[in-house]
């Protein structure tokens, strides 16, 4: 429950406390512009207000949907290896528009997702140095499958890799790549 009811002040009053709002967060971080109307919605400002002020910060420039887009692309990828798929969805979780998500997206081009999903799978394989290569391609899949790596890709790497670290032969060598 909110320490006041933005009801209960005076419209003046709950601009300020709603602007308030959304400068701590913007604080912390960027944001979209559905993230801060979503923390306001959960204080309890009315739909005028919200929308009033998120014009506002817009005009400003201080709220920009496709530079937070474009921000989060290449943190996401570079830190967290996320691929393109992933990070769609979750700038649309975000509230981003489809359109400006993939378009920010498409900003990672095929050569740099896989040079990212071998970082990874290099990185995974230092630490499977006592497990058999089945149960080690499985677990190796599974990381870039929850990273959004196509499968195709996916397949690719682990095979290649795992012979790079010195296997004869992977469980991968017949498998059809899509």
């Amino acid at each position: 429950m909110p320490r006041f009811d933005p009801k209960e002040l005076s419209r003046d009053e709950a601009w300020k406390k709603a602007k308030e709002v959304c400068f701590d967060l913007l604080a912390i971080r960027a944001r979209t512009k559905d993230e801060l109307r979503q923390a306001l919605r959960r204080k309890g400002f009315d739909d005028e207000i919200r929308e009033q002020l998120l014009g506002k910060l817009d005009d400003a420039g201080l709220i920009d949907d496709a530079a937070f887009a474009e921000q989060w692309v290449r943190s996401r990828h570079a830190y967290q290896g996320l691929a393109r798929t992933a990070l769609v969805a979750e700038l649309k979780r975000k509230g981003v528009d489809a359109e400006v998500a993939a378009q920010a997206a498409g900003e990672i081009d095929r050569e740099s997702e896989e040079q990212r999903a071998r970082e990874l799978v290099r990185k995974r394989l230092r630490s499977m140095t006592t497990l058999d290569e089945q149960t080690a391609t499985r677990r190796l899949l599974g990381t870039l499958a929850r990273k959004g790596y196509p499968q195709g890709l996916a397949y690719t790497v682990v095979r290649d890799e795992l012979r790079n670290a010195g296997a004869d032969a992977t469980p991968l060598d017949d498998a059809t790549l899509d």
